[in-house]
């Protein structure tokens, strides 16, 4: 009962809150500007929504893992301010945070949004040592449309080859209620995205899942049930396939959290719902030691 009462507890106030200000601004609104350094507008790219917010830890002496994090907003919206709160979330556990902004639809399609994600990428792999990271320490994440875009990353070497660099020197992947089998798209806001239906079977990130490939180890989160994405399709399709070619991967299902909450469970009002932020952490953590003889 206790956990119930602390999850209505916080899903009151939450919704109360929602009802004068959009969801992800009352997230940010009770997010702490303590504990870590912000770095803004620094530049992977020569264009406006190019460039990328650092979380750096306060008091952090040495290297430690990045998370280069990528939002959702159905590859049409979105803002990397927006994410504060997963990035505290992130920085307050001692994690170095790359939120980059990318292009959206009208102005491209996902082929020009992957190229900007994989450069975010690629600038992150070069510069993590200048903002305290480890560069042998760097994830993968994203919610939603953001985790297909790391998922892209992560398993098509593509797209990080076309930058000099390579998916292999990655230390995994974080996929938060993520599309990664969507063919043939149902969504009209996405169709044009993809130039559905002329859609190429290899822009989804199921399809690119291979043993010389695949990443060190993955974590994909989802909803029991999320009206979105079919987690069923996705997140356990892909685990399915990581695991077919000898892929080492988490699975995590919560049946208090939806689509939105999937993310929205990092900040602190919404934590009880789900340990998300935890077995992230966790996840993180557990790749930074050493294997046992």
């Amino acid at each position: 009962m206790g956990r119930k009462v602390l999850i209505s507890s916080a899903l009151a106030t939450t919704l109360a809150m929602l009802t004068a200000c959009s969801s992800l601004g009352v997230l940010n609104g009770v997010t702490s500007s303590a504990g870590y350094v912000v770095h803004r507008d620094v530049a992977y790219g020569p264009g406006p929504r190019q460039s990328s917010d650092i979380y750096v830890p306060a008091g952090s002496s040495t290297p430690t893992a990045v998370v280069v994090f990528f939002y959702g907003g159905n590859w049409r919206e979105g803002s990397k301010a927006d994410y504060r709160f997963v990035a505290e979330a992130l920085a307050a556990r001692g994690v170095v945070v790359v939120v980059p902004d990318y292009r959206l639809f009208p102005e491209v399609q996902y082929r020009e949004i992957l190229r900007d994600s994989a450069s975010a990428v690629a600038w992150a792999m070069a510069q993590a040592p200048k903002y305290g990271g480890d560069a042998e320490q760097i994830y993968l994440m994203g919610h939603s449309a953001g985790a297909y875009n790391a998922a892209m990353i992560a398993l098509d070497p593509r797209w990080l080859q076309s930058c000099g660099r390579s998916p292999k020197s990655l230390a995994g992947l974080i996929g938060l209620a993520g599309p990664y089998d969507f063919l043939p798209i149902k969504n009209p806001d996405v169709m044009p995205v993809f130039g559905w239906p002329q859609t190429p079977a290899d822009s989804q990130p199921i399809h690119h899942v291979a043993s010389s490939t695949a990443p060190r180890r993955s974590l994909l989160i989802a909803a029991h049930r999320d009206a979105v994405v079919d987690p069923e399709r996705n997140t356990e399709g892909l685990a399915k396939a990581l695991r077919q070619v000898g892929a080492a991967v988490q699975v995590k299902r919560y049946g208090w959290l939806n689509h939105g909450t999937t993310v929205g469970s990092f900040a602190w009002p919404l934590r009880p719902l789900a340990p998300v932020l935890n077995e992230v952490v966790s996840f993180i953590e557990a790749g930074s030691k050493p294997s046992a003889p």
